[in-house]
């Protein structure tokens, strides 16, 4: 597992994408041989392992007419595998996209609510994406889009320690040695987070910015971490998941990330 960010100077989020990356363009190891058939579904973009295993039980995965019974089924390739009676296509290249994720948004395919999604916020001539975790509703910033689900899921994984960035405007009172014993962890009402880098950036009155580094990312977590501080988030920014940030982009923006730091990332990841 990855070491816990440290605590760096404090610095201003930068607004414009830099010409030159310094990622390295190894590419990643190629997995082959036979394998379980919800990571090839979830690779070809289908579904989020979990959810294929759910559509198995429904029964609505099959093998040359066959209804699946059990997702430990071991395959090389998905020819002769059909989802709703539709065959599947076989996966496309891994494709990454970074989206500023607006505020007033969720994260999903659609809402029982009515609310808008990210999917009514997309740019037109975007593939099938997948967004790589979650924002809650009134946050915004960098949300990651990928069309290989299984990249996803290794994204999400907290084992992985991807480092998200934040940025949070609070109010009310903190110092600087409160922030800093985030670093050991915190157990809120029985859930554990763990160790958060944060650093007061600036404060005008009794409002002031917070930068915040973790790889857990749990449901909610800057703001129930902040609000049992005392403090009142009003506007958090997720600036970087792992080496990407929200450099060059408004809200509602997207774009695709270049392949050699796509095979950086995921290279570094292994």
């Amino acid at each position: 597992m990855a070491s816990p960010p440290q605590r760096t100077k404090r610095k201003p989020v930068p607004r414009h994408r830099p010409r030159n990356s310094s990622f390295s363009a190894a590419p990643p190891p190629r997995e082959s041989g036979p394998q379980r058939i919800a990571k090839l579904l979830a690779r070809a973009g289908v579904a989020s392992r979990r959810n294929v295993e759910r559509m198995i039980a429904e029964g609505r995965i099959a093998i040359n007419g066959e209804k699946l019974t059990t997702p430990a089924t071991l395959l090389t390739d998905l020819a002769g595998v059909t989802v709703d009676g539709k065959p599947v296509r076989p996966a496309a290249a891994t494709r990454l996209f970074r989206f500023y994720k607006p505020p007033g948004t969720i994260t999903a395919i659609r809402d029982p609510k009515g609310r808008a999604t990210i999917y009514d916020k997309l740019p037109p001539g975007l593939p099938r994406v997948m967004p790589v975790g979650r924002l809650d509703f009134m946050t915004e910033g960098l949300l990651l889009l990928t069309n290989d689900g299984e990249w996803k899921r290794k994204l999400e994984l907290p084992s992985t320690a991807v480092v998200r960035q934040y940025r949070a405007r609070a109010f009310g009172h903190v110092t600087q040695a409160q922030l800093d014993r985030l670093a050991e962890g915190i157990t809120i009402e029985g859930i554990h987070y763990g160790s958060i880098i944060a650093n007061l950036e600036r404060r005008t009155s009794r409002n002031f910015w917070i930068e915040l580094s973790l790889t857990e990312g749990k449901n909610r977590e800057v703001r129930r971490v902040l609000a049992h501080l005392g403090l009142q988030v009003s506007r958090l920014i997720r600036t970087a998941y792992g080496p990407l940030t929200l450099e060059g982009l408004e809200p509602g923006d997207a774009d695709e990330v270049r392949q050699a730091d796509l095979d950086a990332f995921r290279s570094s990841l292994k």
